[in-house]
């Protein structure tokens, strides 16, 4: 029999279900509202109240919030979207949905967010203005949206953004869905632009399960989103839908685990901001490079990452010591159905 000690495995991320979870799902469960009901409404409650915007609509994932988001930002079929090239594939699938196509712009090196000096210098040479439109120059196709990605919590520059959008009359819709709990200058993602998409996906830093949540200030349009989200019916009795709508809704059992988790939301980022220091001592011996937070941001710190040389070979060595490490997203661009894509990079 041998004699070494098998080393418990420490994973990637795991959910936190050790508060109200269980207790709340079974009064949702009891109460018999599960497509809608108490938890949900007071689930976008939280939210809005926590992030500061007007209203949060539950919906199902953070993937829907983004398309949704993009129609209520009037985004059309064969219009184009800004996207950054490092993201999550959501965020580029989410404008494929509606028949746009995505323009892929690099990173900063150093904070991991949309490069905006290479936004600004593409939108003053290849593009025009015309009727408070955008319009690529090399084919004409309308620019209506950028989607400023707040990538492992860090926040793209939103003044500058912004400055750059009302310029160029370009639609920003933000996707949070890893900084729930990031501010810039005292104002939360997701509240900048038209609207903010939220993800309560098993592994971001509070759950549902699944699920996700619009934030705007804009009371038509979220009054909008709910209509869309509910199959666009336009009376609660007759089954009269007034334009394509979708089955979208975040159901109340669901809410009622978010309900939970934003009990404990303060001090998951507590605890998120705790452990990115701890890393960032112990391993500044060995050249890893952290991302760079944005100025005046304060991060949730989501996610622990660094850049590191023979990355493979410490993934493994981790991994041989019963300890999950995983690399960040392929970049967009060399995923094979947005290899056509138009791409702004350094070399442009």
């Amino acid at each position: 029999m041998s004699n070494s000690i098998v080393k418990p495995y420490i994973p990637l991320c795991e959910p936190n279900l050790k508060g109200n979870e269980k207790k709340y799902v079974a009064e949702a469960i009891d109460s018999n509202w599960l497509s809608g009901g108490s938890f949900l409404n007071l689930f976008e409650k939280q939210l809005a109240e926590f992030t500061g915007a007007a209203y949060a609509v539950g919906i199902s994932s953070g993937t829907t919030a983004l398309q949704i988001s993009l129609i209520l930002a009037g985004v059309e079929p064969q219009d184009l979207v800004i996207v950054p090239n490092l993201t999550f594939v959501a965020t580029a699938n989410a404008v494929k949905y509606i028949g746009a196509e995505p323009i892929l712009l690099d990173i900063n090196p150093e904070t991991w967010v949309m490069d905006l000096n290479l936004l600004r210098n593409f939108l003053e040479k290849e593009t025009y203005i015309e009727e408070d439109s955008c319009y690529l120059s090399v084919n004409h196709r309308r620019i209506k949206a950028i989607i400023p990605v707040h990538l492992l919590g860090n926040m793209c520059d939103m003044n500058d953004l912004l400055a750059l959008a009302n310029k160029y009359h370009l639609t920003i819709i933000e996707d949070a869905a890893c900084s729930l709990g990031s501010f810039q200058n005292g104002k939360h993602s997701g509240t900048y632009g038209v609207a903010g998409a939220l993800s309560f996906n098993s592994n971001k830093i509070i759950t549902t399960g699944g699920g996700g949540a619009i934030l705007t200030n804009d009371a038509g349009l979220a009054k909008k989103a709910r209509h869309l989200i509910t199959q666009a019916k336009s009376s609660t009795t007759d089954y009269f839908h007034d334009t394509l709508g979708y089955n979208y809704r975040l159901v109340n059992p669901l809410a009622a685990i978010g309900v939970a988790q934003m009990e404990c939301l303060p001090m998951y980022i507590k605890t998120k901001q705790e452990i990115v220091g701890y890393y960032q001592n112990e391993l500044s011996g060995i050249g890893a490079q952290f991302q760079l937070i944005s100025s005046n941001t304060i991060s949730n710190f989501w996610h622990v990452s660094f850049l590191v040389k023979n990355r493979n070979e410490l993934i493994s060595f981790l991994q041989s010591q019963n300890i999950e490490t995983r690399p960040l997203w392929i970049p967009i661009n060399q995923l094979p159905i947005f290899r056509a894509c138009w791409g702004i990079d350094k070399d442009w």
